[in-house]
């Protein structure tokens, strides 16, 4: 199994508290998610995350491509940390880490997040075109979209892919 990581940091103009509220609350995935991939929760979706909950979605992995996305929440550390796995989805592995650190202005938020691919080794050749190329654009929608919510601070967004 070829494990990929995809890494991206952003910095915006609040609290660290205001954006552990804002993130920890899983109504607000699909407000950062691009339109286009449909997603929709299919269970009941509480105000704040806590370990070991459980989300179902419907997601759009491409036109006429739909997909149901089971992940849990394993870990939570208050304000800084959490943590969604894959339980059930598109990946044969998903393991999506997200920090939130204090810094001069603002919060340094960082998502780590580490896949692998169904059918490998078959499916290394998608990778690059397809895959890693639709996580960069997915993080990319929510890099926007979260500077016009909250605004933006002098340093961009910074994203990495490691293969």
């Amino acid at each position: 199994m070829k494990l990929y990581t995809f890494e991206t940091t952003q910095r915006l103009p609040l609290a660290v508290d205001e954006a552990w509220t804002f993130f920890s609350d899983p109504r607000n995935l699909i407000k950062i998610t691009p339109p286009e991939m449909n997603l929709s929760p299919t269970s009941p979706l509480p105000d704040a995350m806590y370990p070991g909950m459980i989300i179902t979605y419907r997601v759009r992995l491409a036109p006429l491509v739909k997909a149901t996305w089971v992940t849990e929440i394993t870990h939570v550390e208050k304000p800084h940390f959490f943590v969604d796995e894959q339980r059930f989805g598109p990946y044969r592995f998903w393991h999506h880490q997200h920090h939130f650190r204090a810094v001069e202005g603002g919060v340094e938020m960082k998502d780590i997040v580490s896949y692998a691919l169904p059918l490998d080794p078959f499916s290394r050749i998608l990778h690059g075109p397809l895959v890693g190329g639709e996580l960069r654009k997915i993080f990319a929608y929510r890099t926007t979209t979260l500077e016009k919510v909250f605004g933006k601070m002098p340093t961009d967004t910074t994203a990495t892919v490691s293969v």
